[in-house]
C-alpha cells in the first residue's frame, strides 16, 4: 500500500509533492496502462474539485479512453473534436475556464464546467492526453497547467512504446 505526504499548502507545493509521488509510483513499472491508472488515481485523490481525471490514448489516430477516475466517459474522440481532440490535434495544452463556451465541446458529463487537457508527446509522437474535468467554472489556472505539464513530462517517457 502506498502512502504519500502531499502538502496542503500552495499549489506549487502540491504539484511538487504529486510529482514526487508519481515518480515513486511509476519508476520501476514498465506497463503504460498500470502507470496511467496509478497517475489517474493519484490526481483524483489529491487534486480538489475534480469530477473526472484520466487519460485518452492515441490509438490509430484517434483518442481512445484509457485509465480514469470518475463517471463513465466517452470512449472515442476524433482529433480536433472537443477539448481533448483539440489538444491532440494541436499538441498544445488546453485550459478551458468554461467548457460551455468552447466550440464543439463534447459533454461526456453534463456536470463538467471547466477542463484542462495536456497532450503527452515524446520525440514528436503523440501518445495521448491527460484530461481533468471540474464541476466548477474556472477551476484550473496557469499554475495547474504548469503542474500538470510537469507531471505529464515525468510520466511520458514511462509510457513510450507501451500505450
Amino acid at each position: 500500500m502506498y502512502q504519500f505526504d502531499i502538502a496542503a499548502g500552495s499549489k506549487a507545493e502540491l504539484y511538487r509533492d504529486l510529482a514526487s509521488a508519481l515518480d515513486g509510483l511509476t519508476a520501476d513499472e514498465p506497463d503504460a496502462i498500470a502507470n496511467m491508472a496509478n497517475a489517474a488515481a493519484l490526481l483524483w485523490e489529491y487534486l480538489p474539485d475534480l469530477n473526472w481525471a484520466g487519460f485518452y490514448r492515441n490509438v490509430g489516430g484517434e483518442l481512445v479512453l484509457g485509465p480514469f477516475q470518475g463517471k463513465a466517459a466517452c470512449i472515442r474522440i476524433a482529433f480536433g473534436s472537443g477539448v481533448c481532440g483539440t489538444a491532440a490535434a494541436t499538441r498544445e495544452s488546453q485550459l478551458v475556464e468554461d467548457v460551455h463556451a468552447f466550440p464543439g465541446h463534447i459533454a461526456c458529463d453534463a456536470a463538467s464546467a471547466s477542463e484542462l487537457v495536456v497532450p503527452i508527446v515524446v520525440n514528436g509522437e503523440l501518445l495521448g492526453v491527460l484530461d481533468l474535468d471540474s464541476p466548477n467554472v474556472a477551476r484550473f489556472d496557469a499554475e495547474d497547467q504548469a503542474g500538470c505539464e510537469t507531471l505529464v513530462a515525468l510520466l511520458a517517457l514511462r509510457l513510450l512504446g507501451n500505450c
